[in-house]
């Protein structure tokens, strides 16, 4: 297994648990637990090979479409999105589907790119996209679904699908969709509401703004090394889940907060660099391709979200309800996060086998340099 990625998971989940044993003390054990089963499943999936997932992708994605259908006949909302449907209650088991359609959808893609390449077929990876976004846009999550979006957008980028195709596309789309964004937000207002909220800033703040200003208030608090885990109990709500970041602050000051976008770009750095590596074997293998997709898709699931939601607790973007990987509260995200971060190490491992040898230069055995 690759060791600062190792690092970066242990990071998050050391700082994600600091987090919510501040603000919830009594999930402190529901968390840590959720926490060591998750990095187990990164070391089970870690031991795979890239060829296994590319098997799986079709399976996988068709199973998350049917439990992002199931959502809309069984699904269930939350206290503070009561019109929602966005998850399944299964009596002891509770999770987001949209978290695992991620997944299911950079399976599909890098296994579709890996045997039919980029230069054809790009309507049918096209439709795979919207379906999926579609799916989590009705639930509706709007949040999750502009991720989904972006995220079909860089596996086809990262498989190598030309810059001018991918923009026909989104250009497409967005004409498309115009009939329709006015009749989605009559009915849902409550977007507009966050949006308003967010640009004017008044006194009469929305709720969403209400939570990053305490944020704000409490990250200021934390200082440069924090409070530790027994300062000031959290009164709003989210702090262990979406806001966790200000949990994280105050506990641990700014080098907590520091040590956060470390491990992610941790995470970045090993994920580019397998594909990088995947570039220098010659002749590219379909598993070698498939490899350094899933590697470039399994690292914007966990580092986009991670984006959207530091951008909201900075308050440049609305609130949106997205959790941040591997720290937050909640099992389905730390689920999903976990096994991509599972592929990664699995795309990394596999690459390196297949590494050509290094020549030694003439000087080296003897001979004269040229």
């Amino acid at each position: 297994m690759n060791l600062q990625l190792l690092i970066a998971q242990v990071l998050l989940l050391g700082l994600g648990l600091m987090g919510v044993a501040a603000s919830r003390p009594d999930l402190i054990g529901d968390h840590g637990s959720k926490a060591l089963l998750a990095l187990g499943l990164t070391f089970a999936v870690a031991r795979l090979r890239p060829k296994a997932f590319l098997r799986l992708g079709p399976a996988a994605w068709v199973f998350s479409l049917l439990l992002l259908v199931l959502v809309f006949f069984v699904g269930v909302g939350t206290e503070t999105s009561p019109g929602t449907k966005r998850w399944l209650d299964l009596g002891p088991l509770r999770f987001q589907p949209s978290e695992l359609a991620k997944l299911g959808l950079v399976l599909m893609l890098a296994s579709f790119f890996s045997r039919r390449g980029v230069q054809h077929k790009l309507i049918s990876a096209t439709v795979m996209i919207v379906v999926t976004t579609a799916l989590v846009v009705i639930e509706p999550d709007l949040g999750t679904s502009v991720l989904m979006f972006g995220l079909g957008i860089i596996l086809m980028y990262g498989a190598g699908v030309r810059i001018s195709n991918i923009a026909g596309f989104m250009l497409a789309l967005g004409l498309l969709s115009i009939p329709l964004i006015g009749r989605y937000l009559e009915t849902h207002p409550y977007i507009l509401e966050r949006w308003q909220g967010h640009t004017t800033r008044g006194e009469d703040m929305s709720v969403g703004l209400d939570q990053i200003g305490m944020a704000h208030r409490d990250l200021s608090f934390g200082g440069l090394l924090g409070q530790g885990p027994d300062g000031l109990r959290f009164q709003y709500f989210a702090a262990h889940t979406d806001m966790v970041i200000a949990s994280v602050g105050f506990t641990a000051g700014l080098l907590g907060v520091v040590m956060i976008l470390f491990s992610y770009w941790l995470i970045v750095q090993t994920a580019l660099e397998t594909s990088q590596l995947a570039a220098r074997i010659r002749p590219m293998t379909a598993e070698i391709h498939g490899a350094s997709i899933l590697a470039t898709g399994a690292m914007f699931m966990v580092v986009g979200q991670a984006f959207v939601n530091l951008m909201v607790a900075a308050g440049i973007f609305p609130v949106t309800g997205v959790p941040l990987p591997l720290v937050s509260y909640g099992f389905s995200s730390m689920l999903t996060m976990s096994l991509a971060l599972g592929v990664i190490h699995s795309a990394q491992r596999e690459v390196r086998r297949n590494l050509p040898e290094e020549q030694p230069s003439p000087d080296v055995i003897g001979l004269p340099a040229d």
